[in-house]
């Protein structure tokens, strides 16, 4: 079954997110308190927890929300989902995909430039909120 496993904001852009106890996200406009919240069509951003455990191999120390993201996914297989296509989290949130994956700032994040490599222009999640509510970490994910 698909959850969510940690949600983060940040108060700024181009800043790490740290991660929440909950996360109160607001319709056509984005998640409260995040840099990235406003009339646009990348309100959200999604990374699958399995994704972020491989960089881990090689950065052990790796924390929730390094790479910008707002939702850790387990369970769900977030490349298959579509842009247009939605999702529920929790017991009220819509999200609707509006992008799949988007270049790192400045010539390469910090993660890439240890790495080699980065997982966000691949296989970032991005979405517009459709209903807004509160998330928790645990929260179910459905694909609509």
């Amino acid at each position: 079954m698909a959850e969510v496993e940690a949600v983060c904001i940040s108060a700024e852009k181009g800043m790490v997110k740290k991660a929440q106890a909950a996360i109160d996200l607001k319709e056509s406009w984005g998640i409260e308190g995040d840099a990235h919240a406003g009339d646009w069509h990348r309100q959200v951003s999604l990374l699958a927890g399995e994704s972020i455990d491989q960089v881990k191999e090689i950065l052990p120390k790796l924390q929730q929300g390094a790479f910008a993201e707002n939702i850790i996914t387990r369970g769900i297989e977030l490349a298959s989902v579509g842009i247009g296509n939605s999702l529920q989290v929790g017991p009220t949130v819509v999200l609707e995909i509006t992008q799949i994956g988007k270049e790192c700032h400045n010539s390469g994040c910090v993660i890439k430039k240890a790495t080699g490599d980065c997982i966000m222009p691949r296989e970032g999640v991005f979405a517009r909120v459709v209903v807004g509510g509160r998330i928790v970490p645990g929260d179910k994910i459905v694909r609509l």
